[in-house]
């Protein structure tokens, strides 16, 4: 696909410099940035849940058929006394 980009002229003569060193075009060079653009990104944008456990015996016997209403009220029950 071809499209017109607008680039500082600094970095074009820089770009221009790499591409001559390494024997590439311009035109490599700006495909793989946008490879290592759109890799770098999709990797920050994977959500991954972080391992979590706790020590304990499990689920109290009480809790084995309770809702998630009957839950949640036994978390947030006054233990003041």
């Amino acid at each position: 696909m071809k499209t017109t980009i607008d680039i500082p002229d600094s970095l074009w003569q820089e770009a221009k410099k790499v591409a001559a060193l390494e024997r590439t075009t311009l035109k490599a060079l700006v495909a793989e940035g946008f490879r290592r653009i759109v890799s770098e990104r999709q990797k920050k944008a994977a959500f991954r849940l972080r391992q979590a456990t706790f020590h304990g015996q499990g689920l109290k016997a009480q809790l084995a058929d309770a809702c998630w209403e009957q839950v949640r009220e036994l978390a947030y029950q006054d233990v003041s006394g």
